[in-house]
């Protein structure tokens, strides 16, 4: 029996349409293990070997870069001098020296504070700014040999927090304070040319390819199409229930699939070579966090900080569902954040595998001798995330280092951070101060040594981006990735201009 075609109708005859099939574009992959920490890790150092470590190893780059710029400055007949230490500042002697930016605010943290929370009925909130309202911060430059207050409107003028090197030119004044009279950063470091590790993809190459549509998936030998993409979104934010937004999830997992769209919209999915989860995968349980701090009435299930009634396995096994789905079609980077079940102090470990028994599937194969570490298409990273995506050297967080300078300073442009932590060299200034970290002791690894060619941070409050240049030609694109949990919004990023733009799902 013939089945009519009627305009409007849902009921319709098999068409005889060949449709196209669809690939993947490939992704070059590079990941560093810039951040891995030893498996026995020990925390009996003392915190203040990472401010020398830092200043040992800045301390040449903004010498340099003073040097330059104050070689024979002179005020009111007399010429700048550079003194190699703080305690060699003389007053009403004109001159220049480098140190370590420290913030000296009463309302910043204090350890004394966190211990007398067990005697507390409920914990304060914690504060959206570390700034006093009466104008009692102050502002001190520091190396081995003492400390130095700064003073003078260059300050206000300056993005400091504390951490950051920096080189002051000024005087010391009657009170002992240093009249700063221009302040000089390390600015950007150099920065590597594109594909400097690896070698860029032909379009011969062998690639994995995806099926969006019905029709059987066919080895085929197209041309590469120009341009990849590179997608990052950023708190997602899986809970117990998984019905605050669920439904916006799905649509993302659609969307990333290919599912459900136009062929256009299609097309332009498959060019998406990679995903990067930067962090906040699981939303923080507020309601055992809230129960935990009034009374006692949980402390005889707590073992080492550990509450075993406070446990919802429910977020993961959603986050695992959501990648499992994924991944056969994309491989995925997932970074830790400050909710996910990873250790708290940066620079934070990967999530372990067991976490994810589905998505785990599509992790490395187990090293054997003799052989290199592999990466498979799930792969779990550090915060801070550093690699190589499409030949582009990348830097990214979770987002807890923006999160903490912006406590610092009155400024809310987060951009600007970003764009401070480059030209300090520094992605994690602010630890180990107020920002949890590892006691290092060889080496500090949150220095920037080498630019990155795109830098993002996850977790923000909306996405912006910017282009900043070096003083020898280097480009970064800073991104800054918004809550897709609040905002329902996936970054997109062109592998070959790293212009980034955002594509918002929501549900009316």
């Amino acid at each position: 029996m013939a089945i009519p075609q009627q305009e409007g109708s849902l009921l319709r005859a098999p068409t005889d349409q060949k449709y196209a099939t669809l690939e993947r574009q490939p992704s070059s992959y590079k990941p560093l293990e810039t951040f891995a920490l030893e498996k026995e890790k020990h925390y009996q150092q003392q915190y203040g070997d990472m401010y020398f470590l830092r200043l040992t190893k800045l301390k040449p780059a903004v010498e340099k870069i003073a040097e330059e710029a104050w070689d024979g400055f002179q005020i009111a007949g007399e010429t700048v001098r550079k003194v190699d230490r703080v305690l060699d500042v003389r007053q009403g002697e004109l001159c220049w020296v480098a140190g370590t930016i420290y913030m000296e605010m009463p309302l910043k943290p204090n350890i004394l504070d966190d211990i007398s929370k067990d005697h507390w009925i409920s914990a304060p909130p914690p504060r959206q700014k570390y700034l006093s309202p009466t104008g009692e911060d102050l502002t001190m430059l520091e190396d081995e040999s003492g400390r130095l207050r700064l003073v003078g409107t260059p300050l206000a003028n300056e993005m400091l927090v504390t951490g950051c090197i920096i080189a002051v030119m000024g005087t010391e004044n009657s009170n002992g304070d240093f009249e700063v009279v221009d302040i000089k950063v390390p600015d950007l470091p150099p920065q590597t040319e594109r594909w400097h590790t690896s070698s860029p993809p032909t379009n011969g190459t062998p690639r994995k390819k995806i099926k969006l549509d019905d029709d059987d998936d066919e080895d085929m030998d197209k041309p590469a199409p120009a341009g990849k993409k590179i997608a990052i979104v950023s708190g997602l934010g899986f809970s117990g229930t998984y019905s605050e937004h669920s439904l916006e999830i799905n649509l993302l997992m659609e969307y990333l699939l290919g599912e459900a769209l136009d062929s256009a919209t299609q097309e332009s999915v498959s060019q998406i070579s990679r995903l990067i989860i930067a962090g906040n995968s699981i939303a923080l349980n507020n309601e055992a966090v809230s129960h935990d701090t009034i009374g006692n009435t949980r402390k005889a299930h707590k073992k080492y900080g550990y509450d075993s009634s406070a446990y919802n396995p429910a977020p993961t096994a959603h986050l695992d569902n959501f990648l499992a789905a994924l991944l056969p079609s994309m491989p995925i980077t997932l970074i830790p954040g400050y909710t996910d079940p990873a250790n708290v102090s940066l620079p934070q470990q990967p999530i372990h595998s067991a976490m994810f028994p589905q998505a785990r599937t599509f992790g490395p194969m187990p090293p054997t001798d003799g052989q290199p570490k592999q990466t498979g298409w799930f792969d779990t990273v550090t915060n801070p995330f550093d690699g190589e995506i499409e030949g582009w050297k990348v830097l990214g967080t979770g987002g807890q280092n923006v999160d903490d300078v912006f406590k610092y300073v009155e400024s809310e442009d987060r951009l600007g951070m970003l764009e401070a932590m480059c030209r300090w060299r520094c992605c994690a200034p602010t630890a180990p101060d107020t920002l949890w970290s590892y006691p290092f002791q060889d080496d500090d690894p949150f220095v920037i040594n080498s630019c990155p060619h795109l830098f993002f941070v996850g977790s923000q409050p909306k996405f912006d981006t910017a282009s900043i240049e070096g003083p020898d030609g280097q480009v970064v694109r800073l991104i800054a990735v918004p809550r897709f949990s609040e905002t329902g919004e996936i970054v997109l990023v062109d592998s070959e201009t790293l212009e980034a733009s955002v594509v918002r799902i929501s549900v009316s």
